[in-house]
């Protein structure tokens, strides 16, 4: 079906995406598979190029472009060469909205030609060992000591945690035994503070290059200077971004799901059993035809969902469907690819094995399929 989301600025920033990942991403990803780790090197040469900064404004080095179809294009051009960019997209989707909404104007100054540049990349630090979800939960503290906070805790599944220069972190500020949702201080690390510590990198079931970690403060002395927002409200600024984070995952679950299916048409064309090609049976035919099917109705909801967002208009509500619906549809259409590819879709040397792999984390982070049905069912007064 005809998408009318994108203007010929955002199909000009395609080509450049495109050609970039052709030349100097897919030729050397392998390696970075059997590192286990993006390079550093990559954020930067993405802001030589102006990708990695466009939300952020024209004084300060970035394309000043408020729009979320810039960020789009990458998701959907990533997935389009079956590579993935590590924590980029929480980078980009996440973090920087964060800076953009909160930070003063020394901070702006200090830190936003480093974000536009690529010689800053950031991740948030929310989620603890003991807490997970339950954010009102965290223990995480921060003690006021002059111009610093004295900043003591744990932090875990932080991604992009290892190559992070500026890490916003959840901790308490202050304690209110009638609203545990009090109390809450975001702070920026920095790299190189001392107490500030990078852990192991977590082993995963997919995303191999994604790096995800641990980090440990151990009176780790931040600056009052790097409060981003007001002391003490930070848990109602940890919801403010929730509705363009799901649907950040769910764009990817749609291009990623495109690529399966992508995938799957070009082995079963070229695949012979029983001499004819995996094609020409009734069943492959059906089955792809199915799948091409859900995947129109996932893009079509999603297309919706980010003009409603560009117009300001997402509700939360709505971006728990949309990311309920696209994720689970690429739960399902990435196995039933997988099992079309037969014995070799268990391979990992093959691509869909890594999309499949890839693809079960949709259905958990930034929001669990259940946490959304919750959301959802709330708003029809259940």
């Amino acid at each position: 079906m005809r998408r009318t989301l994108f203007t010929q600025d955002h199909e000009d920033f395609r080509l450049l995406v495109r050609d970039y990942l052709a030349r100097e991403v897919v030729p050397v990803y392998e390696q970075w598979r059997e590192a286990g780790l993006v390079p550093r090197e990559l954020f930067t040469a993405l802001g030589e190029l102006g990708i990695i900064g466009t939300s952020i404004p024209e004084e300060y080095g970035g394309g000043g472009q408020h729009d979320y179809r810039f960020n789009v294009v990458i998701q959907e051009e990533t997935a389009r060469a079956n590579v993935t960019l590590g924590g980029l997209r929480t980078h980009l989707d996440v973090v920087v909205p964060y800076f953009l909404g909160l930070a003063n104007e020394e901070q702006r100054g200090r830190w936003f030609p480093g974000l536009a540049s690529g010689e800053l990349y950031s991740a948030i630090a929310m989620s603890e060992p003991g807490t997970g979800s339950d954010l009102a939960g965290i223990a995480t503290a921060a003690a006021r000591d002059g111009d610093h906070y004295v900043l003591n805790g744990a932090k875990t599944f932080i991604t992009g945690g290892y190559h992070a220069d500026l890490v916003i972190v959840a901790a308490r500020t202050s304690t209110d035994p009638d609203n545990r949702r009090a109390g809450l201080t975001l702070l920026v690390v920095e790299k190189g503070m001392p107490g500030f510590t990078v852990g192991r990198k977590l082993d995963k079931l997919g995303l191999t290059v994604q790096d995800t970690v641990e980090l440990s403060f151990v009176d780790v002395r931040v600056p009052v200077a790097n409060i981003l927002g007001e002391e003490g409200v930070a848990f109602s600024y940890l919801g403010r971004n929730l509705a363009q984070e799901r649907l950040a995952i769910a764009v990817g679950a749609v291009a990623q799901t495109r690529a399966a299916i992508d995938q799957t048409i070009g082995y079963v064309r070229d695949r012979k059993v029983f001499g004819q090609p995996v094609s020409q049976f009734q069943n492959t035919k059906f089955e792809l035809a199915a799948m091409s099917a859900d995947l129109e109705a996932a893009q079509a909801l999603l297309d919706a969902a980010i003009s409603a967002l560009a117009e300001g208009e997402l509700s939360p509500v709505d971006a728990a469907k949309t990311k309920l619906f696209c994720t689970e549809t690429q739960g399902r259409v990435v196995d039933r690819c997988l099992q079309l590819h037969g014995g070799y879709g268990y391979i990992l040397e093959y691509p869909i094995a890594r999309l499949y792999a890839d693809a079960r984390v949709s259905r958990i982070y930034g929001g669990t399929s259940e946490v959304l049905k919750t959301i959802i069912s709330k708003s029809l007064g259940l």
